[in-house]
């Protein structure tokens, strides 16, 4: 690496810092999710919030949405035969928090057939009361109708049980055949 192209690179990584504490970024991966990075990644995220004092309560919550977000990118990320290496296989995972909430980020392609099922079983959740969500959750377990990747929604619908709050979720165009799909989940820090 010649000095331009290293000075580059070094502003680069300072600007990201800088946009990280300016949105309150405390932890950012982007990669295969395993076990062993789920793992870590509540690991590092206890030790954060056990220096900010957060309620158990809320440090229970934060953790069940991101294990329920990372096994969701670990079931559903396409790898598809995409030549777009970027993407194939990969997901991103964000933790970020303000003054009332902890923000729970993740973000892997899908194929495009596949996001009118999404946005309609997303949707459907979001639309739910607590009542609506719990049906849904029993029925879902009863009937057993899974995917061949498993799921069933079970994960989105007990995120927003757990949380009380909608998932907002985003698909932005990669290719003809591919979208990210991008979901966040709120916890908030005041029970």
């Amino acid at each position: 690496m010649d000095n331009k192209n290293v000075n580059g690179f070094l502003e680069f990584v300072y600007d990201f810092y800088k946009s990280m504490k300016a949105h309150e970024i405390t932890l950012v991966y982007e990669g295969e999710i395993t076990h062993q990075i789920t793992k870590a990644f509540t690991s590092l995220t206890e030790s954060n919030m056990a220096k900010e004092e957060e309620s158990n309560s809320v440090q229970k919550k934060v953790f069940h949405v991101m294990v329920e977000c990372l096994q969701n990118i670990s079931k559903h990320a396409d790898s598809s035969n995409s030549e777009d290496f970027l993407f194939a296989g990969r997901g991103i995972f964000m933790v970020s928090k303000d003054r009332d909430s902890y923000n729970v980020t993740t973000g892997n392609m899908i194929d495009n057939n596949k996001i009118p099922e999404l946005t309609n079983m997303l949707e459907h959740i979001n639309g739910l009361d607590k009542d609506g969500l719990k049906q849904l959750y029993k029925s879902q377990m009863k009937e057993g109708r899974l995917s061949e990747k498993g799921g069933a929604g079970l994960g989105f619908i007990d995120i927003v049980r757990k949380t009380g709050r909608k998932l907002d979720f985003h698909f932005l165009p990669i290719n003809e055949e591919n979208h990210f799909f991008i979901l966040t989940s709120s916890i908030s820090r005041t029970i």
